[in-house]
């Protein structure tokens, strides 16, 4: 079996998943990209985190073909895929569905900087359109609305969260449902204080280089 460490990540953050309350039953997924064999690992469709084994996790090429593993992958591959077939820098994707975060994805309404925490996926979060689960539309619908930021809310659907690596992928997604708790909570009793764009720049700028060095989003 290859890539057992990489496995035994996406297990761990699959339960993590639970743990943070991202998700519920066996909804969302979690992918990680092996750069230099081209290929990739996800978590497989429909099978409850705290049993999902590392043998369960599916070895894919990017052309979506099964390279090893006798489940069957998420039905989100393609939403994972298209990332690594054309991006330079994103070696790991998490899909959740974050309950207040996913409260936006349903109005298709974007979540405003009130907080400077927002600079971890970019000036705003901002909402595609709905696809239909499980499709390459909905992929190519998120790739070309996600542009250079590290995660999206998914039209009455979830979230899609970006990264380097799976860490920081996962902190993105945990970021989005932080920012999503205080927009809903703050606009029930009243009007939030939004960052200005200048302030907004400068946060954006210090997330790029804050802790280890890492670089996501499009070329």
């Amino acid at each position: 079996m290859k890539y057992v460490e990489k496995r035994k990540q996406i297990v761990e953050y699959g339960n993590k998943l639970l743990e943070e309350k991202l998700t519920t039953g066996t909804g969302g997924n979690i992918s990680i990209f092996i750069r230099e064999d081209q290929v990739m690992l996800i978590s497989p469709s429909g099978i409850p985190y705290p049993e999902i084994k590392e043998e369960d996790i599916v070895l894919l090429n990017l052309e979506g073909e099964v390279l090893e593993g006798n489940r069957k992958p998420s039905s989100e591959y393609d939403m994972h895929r298209i990332f690594y077939q054309r991006t330079a820098h994103v070696n790991s994707v998490v899909h959740t569905h974050s309950e207040y975060a996913t409260v936006f994805a349903c109005l298709h309404e974007e979540i405003l900087p009130l907080h400077y925490i927002i600079g971890s996926v970019g000036n705003k979060i901002r909402c595609c359109d709905y696809k239909t689960f499980g499709t390459y539309e909905l992929a190519e619908e998120v790739f070309h609305k996600i542009g250079n930021d590290k995660g999206l809310l998914l039209g009455n659907h979830g979230v899609i969260a970006v990264g380097g690596d799976l860490p920081a992928s996962f902190s993105v997604a945990k970021d989005i449902e932080f920012i999503a708790k205080l927009y809903y909570r703050a606009r029930s009793i009243g009007k939030p204080v939004l960052l200005s764009d200048e302030a907004l720049e400068e946060v954006v700028e210090k997330f790029d280089t804050y802790g280890q060095l890492r670089t996501y989003g499009q070329e």
